[in-house]
């Protein structure tokens, strides 16, 4: 297994040292995830698919347990029942330290970054590399750099400037940036586009294009539907805890997401006619 804690400086053009996958088999698959925090139940039984080199969109309305399934792939909430299985083996994530050992990152809403840092010290922060005792420098700027290179991440002015200098999309950028420089296979973005303009959500969005172009799995946690249709491959709805719909993007239209998301079932039926619309 990969070391977490070196970085690798650039996407690779697919992912390199993994165990060989089927083509049937996604990166991670859970079964009968379940969670409860004393009385309230927040998942039941919840299976899910994400392969590799494709985007899941995951949609639910407020409440629906989006939050604490991510979590529990995570490692931030160990599930009370269920099991997971991680390129066709069973694991046991209890923590995030194992989460990253495998190769799952999330870049969560607040993005968790520092804005008295500069980018290259907010990618490496926790993870800093050191020679001969003292900070090295130079070898964190070039993974910094060839990261966000390799991300076509080009609007920044300095890798050195301090993250409150830049804007929303920048941000997230950095963010996602520090997510997959650390060996990742997936990584997960909760609704990375929340309160950004026009132009910074394109920006967003081609990254998370670029992210599935280089073979990650990407699970995206979205409310803007608008966003889920234009980069997504497969969608799955949860609702009060429960998996209602999971399939193949060209199977739902934004009616039917809709319908699923608020009343757990839908009676739209997606034609090939709507199903060319929608890419276009």
């Amino acid at each position: 297994m990969a070391d977490p804690n070196e970085p690798t400086g650039s996407l690779p053009a697919s992912n390199p040292g993994a165990t060989p996958v089927s083509a049937s088999e996604p990166l991670l698959r859970l079964r009968g995830i379940s969670k409860h925090f004393g009385a309230v139940q927040a998942l039941y039984g919840v299976d899910v698919d994400l392969p590799s080199g494709q985007v899941t969109a995951l949609c639910g309305d407020n409440g629906a347990g989006k939050s604490v399934l991510t979590k529990c792939i995570a490692g931030i909430h160990e599930p009370d029942q269920g099991e997971m299985f991680w390129e066709g083996r069973l694991v046991h994530i209890r923590t995030p330290g194992d989460a990253a050992a495998l190769g799952i990152e999330t870049v969560y809403q607040d993005l968790a970054l520092a804005d008295n840092l500069d980018i290259v010290q907010n990618m490496f922060l926790g993870r800093e590399r050191l020679s001969r005792g003292l900070l090295d420098e130079d070898s964190m700027e070039r993974a910094a750099a060839a990261t966000l290179a390799s991300l076509r991440v080009t609007t920044v002015r300095s890798i050195r400037q301090p993250v409150a200098t830049l804007s929303g999309g920048q941000r997230q950028a950095v963010a996602v940036a520090k997510a997959v420089m650390w060996n990742s296979k997936l990584v997960m973005l909760d609704e990375p586009t929340a309160a950004l303009g026009v132009a910074q959500t394109r920006m967003v969005l081609d990254l998370i294009v670029r992210l599935k172009d280089h073979g990650l799995a990407v699970m995206v946690i979205s409310h803007n539907l608008n966003d889920v249709f234009e980069v997504a491959d497969r969608v799955a709805v949860l609702r009060l805890g429960r998996m209602v719909a999971q399939d193949q993007l060209s199977a739902f239209d934004r009616q039917s997401v809709v319908d699923f998301m608020t009343t757990g079932t839908s009676t739209r039926q997606v034609t090939a006619s709507d199903a060319t619309a929608m890419k276009d």
